[in-house]
């Protein structure tokens, strides 16, 4: 079993705390926003289990409630409140999490090296399994939790073509330059492009990811 597993018993209640049958409505709310910026997701696509996972942390970890606060949020401050410290403190992590695009740097033995492209800070993310196919170059969308002094991948990931990858560090560094990063939103755009390189073959992948156009 792998340290991350670790973690996994608390984003275990943190689930169950942010989708009780009471909030139902509150989750196809949540699914509906998501996918008009993501692009609409159906079973045969081949992301989507991760984009499914995409939209469970989307709730969990970005979206506020009616109080302002995250469920991640909001249970931490409850959890801080009843203690014990060291049961917090493992929340805590879902209050701290990384997301955003990233560029894969280096990969060592149990490890992998990227940087935030609208940042420029660099991650060590602790990963033991062996990601089919990730290369140094790749630029992909994460989400990294911080728990027990190191940086590991969540469940969600979104995967860009190699051959998209210029276009992307173009697009950042215009947008950068321009004081229009809007990280959230260009994860959004980026994801539905994602989607259209899947579907559709025949079109050429730099067409696809043409930002400026």
């Amino acid at each position: 079993m792998s340290e991350s597993a670790s973690f996994q018993p608390f984003l275990d209640e943190l689930v169950a705390f942010a989708t009780p049958e009471a909030r139902k409505d509150e989750l196809v709310t949540a699914r509906k926003e998501f996918f008009d910026v993501t692009g609409e997701i159906f079973e045969d696509d081949k992301q989507f289990e991760a984009r499914m996972s995409s939209l469970l942390e989307y709730f969990l970890f970005d979206r506020p409630r009616e109080a302002g606060l995250t469920p991640a949020c909001e249970l931490y401050d409850r959890v801080l409140k009843e203690g014990p410290p060291e049961r917090a403190a493992a929340f805590r992590a879902f209050t701290e999490t990384v997301h955003g695009l990233f560029e894969v740097r280096k990969l060592g033995k149990g490890w992998v090296m990227l940087r935030e492209l609208f940042t420029g800070l660099d991650f060590q993310v602790t990963e033991r399994r062996q990601l089919a196919g990730l290369t140094k170059g790749d630029v992909l969308e994460a989400r990294l939790i911080p728990f027990g002094g190191h940086f590991w991948f969540s469940a969600a990931f979104t995967w860009h073509p190699r051959n998209a990858v210029p276009s992307i560090l173009k697009e950042v560094k215009r947008r950068k330059k321009k004081g229009v990063a809007q990280p959230a939103e260009f994860l959004a755009d980026c994801a539905r492009r994602s989607l259209k390189a899947d579907r559709y073959r025949n079109i050429a992948i730099e067409k696809i990811y043409e930002f400026e156009a």
